[in-house]
């Protein structure tokens, strides 16, 4: 549901028909116009430790079947093609606001990630993938004595 701010101190503009700028404000920033306009892909998270780049991909309601992951020249594709399922065609919905029937995401690697080796799970509507970095890309930490 999308809350509509009224603004009392727009009656005070210089407008011939300010009610007439309300209808229209409240008309297009509806949420039934801005989730057609605005394409729907899921939330990423990326982070990085001392051995690995870590994304995670906000996507409830899917199956780990669903995820296509492919590399291709540094750029990580992650994508899901989704066909409605019968019983969704029963259902009335007033309002369907999770539902994902195709996206794609892709991320391009930095040089110091191994694409050898990549590893994918998906627990709890999160897609996770762990990418290593390569051994010379990891940070050395030393501790350097003052002479």
């Amino acid at each position: 549901m999308t809350l509509v701010k009224f603004n009392a101190d727009k009656k005070n503009n210089s407008s011939l028909l300010p009610s007439f700028n309300d209808v229209f404000e409240s008309i297009l920033n509806d949420s039934f116009f801005n989730d057609r306009l605005v394409a729907r892909v899921p939330a990423a998270n990326i982070s990085e430790t001392e051995d690995h780049y870590h994304v995670e991909l906000a996507a409830p309601g899917l199956k780990k079947e669903d995820f296509k992951i492919n590399l291709d020249r540094n750029v990580l594709h992650i994508s899901v093609e989704r066909q409605n399922e019968s019983s969704d065609v029963q259902k009335n919905y007033s309002k369907r606001e999770y539902s994902y029937s195709s996206f794609v995401r892709s991320f391009t690697l930095p040089d110091s990630a191994n694409a050898e080796n990549i590893e994918a799970s998906y627990t709890d509507g999160v897609l996770k993938i762990d990418i290593a970095k390569r051994e010379e890309a990891k940070a050395i930490r030393r501790q350097i004595d003052i002479k």
